[in-house]
């Protein structure tokens, strides 16, 4: 297949570095002559997107992923510097969905695909990319390790051992919790690591964990886990789930009567749940990696062209996938290459790249770094946990 993408990209992208904004970078980039950079100005890189528009997932992450994406290609675009297409493939929310849809794309000869939301679509198909050497850039997965698959997977959401640790920290000086109960899919990656993760920064930090409950994936009744939560009388409650659990959950601790003593924690939670949730929500506390109040470069401005072109306010997933057409962008303008293997190194040196999340890295594994936002519901709205 690196012979076919070869042929297919047999092409120089040579593009002058831009100073400032999204396209920063500490790397030099060779330029090419005027006549080059012009005539290069109009090949197209096609870019697969992965992303779920029918099945559960789609209303939850797959729409809100999809425009995020296709708002950032036409900023791209119109900058003139990378000229970027899609080709689209539903995952149908199942693993079986995504490793197809990546095997498809692979076939196609793009050198990168992102969206891939969730962790365990991720985990099944990352490794036909990396076989293939194709980019997998996912935009919200996060279940800590999955970056290490190979050096062609990168992710733009904070790993669950990089957001989680930096959460613990700063609820529990406010809130000076001791002991906690926790509650996770057990059958969902993403949820799996969040709640590992959770139960060793609470111990390293002094935190008993009186009780865990599982569930799974597909669940709508949470009210015998929650009495039982209750019974043993924790300071706090840890949700480790995807976004239609964490909604169900959230809202049913209010019909079982969860008293105020106990402040629920859910790691990514996000506007849509605390709306869906309802009163349940009240109170609740998120760490997230964007928020609409934050003041990264550019932020304001995404909001506003993204409540124009779609009517409605921006999600986190949006944003962060968002981020990821312009990180990429980045890196195929530094690389001057639309090879694969070219992007993926520029990629991996990607240094303090200024974006509405803020100054975004990323580690060896291929995981983000940026500053989280600790986030809390008060009067139905969000505000920043100070």
């Amino acid at each position: 297949m690196k012979i076919k993408r070869f042929i297919i990209f047999a092409f120089a992208l040579a593009i002058v570095a831009l100073s400032v904004g999204f396209f920063s970078c500490n790397r030099v980039a060779s330029v090419a002559s005027d006549s080059e950079v012009a005539r290069m100005m109009g090949e197209e890189v096609p870019i697969g997107v992965v992303v779920a528009l029918t099945g559960k997932y789609a209303e939850a992450y797959g729409f809100s992923m999809q425009r995020g994406f296709e708002l950032a290609r036409e900023d791209i675009n119109r900058l003139g510097d990378v000229n970027l297409t899609f080709i689209t493939v539903d995952d149908q929310s199942t693993p079986e969905g995504a490793k197809a849809a990546v095997q498809h794309l692979v076939d196609q000869g793009v050198p990168a695909i992102v969206g891939l939301a969730i962790s365990t679509h991720l985990k099944e198909a990352a490794p036909i990319a990396q076989e293939n050497q194709v980019i997998a850039f996912s935009s919200v997965s996060s279940a800590a390790g999955l970056s290490g698959t190979g050096d062609f997977i990168f992710r733009t959401s904070l790993a669950t051992n990089i957001s989680i640790p930096s959460g613990v920290m700063a609820t529990q000086e406010k809130i000076g919790y001791q002991k906690v109960a926790t509650i996770y899919d057990a059958i969902d990656v993403y949820a799996r690591s969040s709640n590992e993760v959770l139960k060793k920064v609470l111990e390293a930090n002094g935190v008993e964990v009186l009780i865990e409950e599982t569930f799974k994936t597909g669940d709508t009744d949470f009210s015998q886990q929650l009495t039982n939560i209750m019974a043993v009388e924790p300071d706090a409650l840890f949700i480790s789930a995807l976004s239609q659990e964490i909604a169900q959950i959230v809202g049913q601790t209010a019909k079982v009567g969860f008293p105020d003593t106990i402040r629920v924690i859910a790691p990514d939670l996000t506007m849509d749940e605390v709306r869906k949730a309802g009163d349940g929500a009240e109170g609740t506390i998120g760490f997230i990696g964007w928020s609409g109040m934050s003041d990264a470069p550019g932020n304001q401005t995404f909001i506003k062209n993204y409540r124009a072109k779609y009517g409605i306010e921006p999600e986190p997933w949006a944003a962060q996938s968002y981020v990821t057409l312009y990180v990429l962008a980045n890196a195929i303008k530094v690389a001057q290459s639309a090879d694969s293997t070219a992007i993926r190194d520029a990629l991996a040196q990607t240094k303090d790249l200024p974006t509405i999340l803020g100054d975004f890295s990323f580690n060896p594994d291929g995981d983000a770094l940026y500053d989280q936002i600790v986030l809390v519901v008060k009067d139905g709205e969000f505000q920043v946990f100070e």
